[in-house]
């Protein structure tokens, strides 16, 4: 191609490129306009919603409340104020984009706040500290129920954690906590360092108790269908409740299906939930069978896959039913005395109910849900607190029939009429 050719090339392109930048112009001249600054983003409301849960009482007016709803936590707290603020953002290397790290502008690694994604098995420290087992997470939550700030016990830094499910505190501080995974329980003490473990006995270690009177430990083995009983001191295994072998088919008093949790009252009774067979079992300290309750329905009264259990000060048993979502306390006879919940995520309801704990201290009852992972707190009214509520309204009752005003017709109406 000669040079005159190409010159006449170029110059054909370069019209074309003119006309068609032209042609944008005419259809949009914002294109030459200053670029405008972008708008200031909205205004981002800090606060949590305030929700009325003063109705929030199980069971309703008129009849006297036993159970208040208090709270729930879900995990670490959130900077709510932070995240609403504009900041600019600060670069992020590729090894940080890979390891799942948040930069902060500070330069310093930031870690997002951890949240509660399985919680099962639940505990209270003597000093009214909430430890929350998270099996997804693979950590001990450690609330503070009054600030509800939130330590951790952590995989790989405290301690070394499989696939944890319960946890317990005995009258020292020392935190026993159960490990399906690696078929253990470890031993802290209460500053979070490892004293010691129980192995060797386990299949599946699920649900723990722990009687300080009698100084003993139980620990549900859930695939041997037995509740494994060892010295709290010596962590030596003592005996078995229960047979084993049969592939949780055993269904005669005294063994188990499959079972979850387990719980202690005031006497050392020890009471298990034996899931698979829709009931409650009751030992006495020496492990002999005293008696059981439960069937199977899709209602209150009844089992579809009970779970977590625990007994309050007045010896009412508390039985967490995942199936129904459904916070069951009966009898020591298993009578039907009231039930909380529900399928739903709203306070006072649940989904995927597995936990129940008893502080005994400041009777609160603490639930744990899998869906989402949250604990719930609510306020027991005891037996004589609800005895004396009982009185001063009927008090008050009578106080205002003695204020009522007599009218003149009502007093005729009773009047003492001559023969």
């Amino acid at each position: 191609m000669t040079t005159i050719s190409r010159l006449r090339k170029s110059k054909r392109r370069s019209a074309f490129i003119l006309f068609v930048f032209t042609l944008a112009l005419a259809v949009h001249p914002t294109l030459c306009a200053k670029k405008k600054k972008a708008p200031a983003p909205a205004t981002v409301e800090t606060s949590a919603p305030v929700q009325d849960t003063s109705e929030l009482v199980w069971p309703g007016p008129p009849n006297i409340g036993r159970v208040r709803y208090i709270q729930y936590f879900a995990g670490q707290k959130v900077d709510l104020a932070a995240a609403a603020e504009p900041k600019k953002k600060p670069k992020q290397s590729w090894m940080d984009r890979l390891a799942g790290v948040q930069p902060s502008p500070t330069g310093k690694l930031k870690l997002m706040p951890f949240q509660l994604l399985g919680p099962f098995g639940m505990a209270v420290t003597s000093e009214g500290e909430l430890l929350v087992a998270d099996q997804k997470v693979g950590a001990v939550f450690a609330f503070n129920t009054e600030t509800r700030d939130a330590k951790l016990i952590r995989n790989g830094f405290e301690a070394t954690f499989g696939w944890i499910n319960g946890v317990v505190v005995d009258d020292d501080g020392r935190i026993f906590v159960t490990d399906g995974k690696l078929r253990r329980v470890l031993v802290l003490n209460k500053n979070w360092q490892v004293l010691d473990q129980i192995k060797g006995d386990f299949i599946d270690p699920n649900g723990i108790a722990i009687d300080t009177e009698n100084r003993f430990v139980y620990v549900v083995d859930t695939q041997q269908d037995q509740v494994l009983v060892y010295d709290a001191d010596s962590l030596k295994l003592l005996r078995r409740l229960g047979h084993t072998g049969k592939l949780h088919e055993m269904t005669a008093p005294g063994d188990f299906a499959a079972p979850t949790a387990v719980a202690l009252d005031g006497d050392g009774n020890v009471y298990v939930t034996d899931t698979l067979n829709n009931r409650v079992e009751i030992f006495d300290a020496d492990g002999a069978f005293i008696s059981q309750f439960g069937k199977h329905c899709d209602g209150p009264g009844c089992f579809a896959h009970a779970k977590g259990i625990a007994v309050d000060s007045d010896g009412h048993i508390w039985v967490a039913d995942p199936m129904l979502d459904l916070l069951q306390v009966f009898s020591r006879e298993g009578q039907l005395l009231a039930f909380i919940g529900g399928h739903g995520n709203l306070l006072g309801q649940f989904s995927s109910l597995v936990g129940v704990t008893f502080d005994p201290k400041r009777n609160l009852v603490f639930t744990s849900e899998q869906y989402p992972g949250r604990v719930q707190e609510f306020k027991y009214i005891t037996d004589a607190e609800a005895s004396e509520i009982k009185k001063d309204r009927e008090a008050q009752r009578l106080k205002r029939g003695a204020q009522q005003p007599v009218t003149q017709g009502k007093v005729e109406d009773h009047a003492v009429r001559p023969q």
